[in-house]
């Protein structure tokens, strides 16, 4: 099912995309791509009267309506399709959808191999984040008001010092572990990825207003798959409660563990497959590590609790997949990483 509004279609029948480089990096997609549709749209958006717009260069706006909490979504329809599941791609902390696009070293990311693969796919900037927008009027009025009691208390940007070994690249900021797999050489451009966590400027924050806005995509494109990455973990068991039954499977890449799923949300994966995946270095000493990974495991024994929990995890060393990082869709063996992800779909996902 195609979403029902807000489509912008890139061809009427079949898209052939040839490979894109950049600069002198490999080719980021791998191959023709054979689309049979390709969009953006947005869903969620709520009407809200801002009291400061800001100014523009004609002078102060007068108090109007903008809209909040929208969610951009870009989407990609096979023309081979081989599953009438969808699969939705949520980032994590600090980034985009782009975490899913293409590599730092220009190889091809998961949004268009998991197309090649015969999945509808949808990747999503959440709320506040890259094309999704924020509401500034909290700025604006602070600046008027000259006080920033208004304001939040922090809009976090993550640096390359906190980022590195936060994300397991290594022990330190570039120095990196003799066996990552993360294409440190591109560390520069990957830095370049990184976003403020502007959904501080909505009321509610992340939590408030992502997992409405995925509620709100899956009432329009119907049941799926949803991906979530780190930060997003705790939207996909927010999801589970508010739509569970158009939660087909979670899988969870080292989903945060600060915001622990309520009882309700617990019960609400009756049926549904949950893989809550894990990289390599879980022992270094950052919360991304054994901390996720053990609170994490603690969320995998209440939902297997539930009569019909069906909650696994994984740590990608034990099947094989050595020196995987934080951002496992951005490694060099991160399309061995999607088809492991693609095998246990295919195995739980019916």
């Amino acid at each position: 099912m195609l979403h029902t509004y807000g489509k912008i279609a890139a061809a009427a029948c079949a898209l052939v995309l040839g490979c894109g480089c950049i600069g002198a990096a490999a080719a980021s997609i791998g191959g023709a791509l054979n689309l049979a549709d390709e969009g953006m749209f947005f869903v969620n958006g709520k009407p809200a009267t801002s009291k400061h717009p800001g100014v523009s260069p004609a002078g102060p706006v007068k108090p109007g309506m903008v809209t909040v909490n929208q969610m951009y979504v870009h989407y990609r329809i096979p023309a081979n399709r081989t599953s009438a599941i969808p699969i939705v791609l949520v980032h994590g902390g600090g980034l985009t959808g782009m975490s899913y696009e293409t590599t730092p070293d220009g190889r091809e990311g998961w949004a268009t191999y998991l197309a090649r693969k015969g999945h509808a796919v949808y990747v999503v900037d959440t709320p506040g984040r890259g094309r999704s927008g924020f509401d500034a009027t909290a700025i604006n009025g602070a600046k008027a008001a000259e006080s920033a009691s208004g304001l939040p208390a922090s809009v976090l940007m993550v640096t390359a010092e906190l980022a590195w070994p936060l994300f397991r690249f290594g022990p330190s900021h570039g120095t990196a572990f003799p066996d990552t797999q993360f294409p440190v050489e591109a560390f520069p451009r990957f830095a370049s990825q990184g976003v403020p966590f502007a959904e501080a400027m909505l009321d509610g924050g992340g939590m408030g207003t992502a997992p409405q806005a995925l509620a709100a995509l899956l009432d329009d494109i119907g049941p799926a798959i949803i991906v979530v990455h780190s930060l997003a973990g705790p939207f996909a068991d927010a999801l589970v409660g508010l739509r569970p039954a158009l939660v087909k499977a979670v899988v969870n890449i080292e989903g945060a563990q600060s915001v622990a799923p309520t009882d309700a949300q617990i019960a609400a994966y009756r049926g549904v497959p949950v893989l809550e995946l894990f990289g390599d270095h879980l022992d270094a000493p950052v919360f991304t590590g054994r901390p996720r990974y053990e609170a994490r495991k603690a969320v995998v024994e209440r939902i297997n609790r539930v009569d019909g929990g069906r909650a696994s995890l994984v740590r990608l060393p034990d099947v094989g997949l050595k020196g995987n990082s934080h951002m496992m869709m951005q490694d060099r063996n991160n399309l061995e990483v999607a088809d492991f992800i693609l095998r246990w779909i295919a195995d739980q996902v019916r």
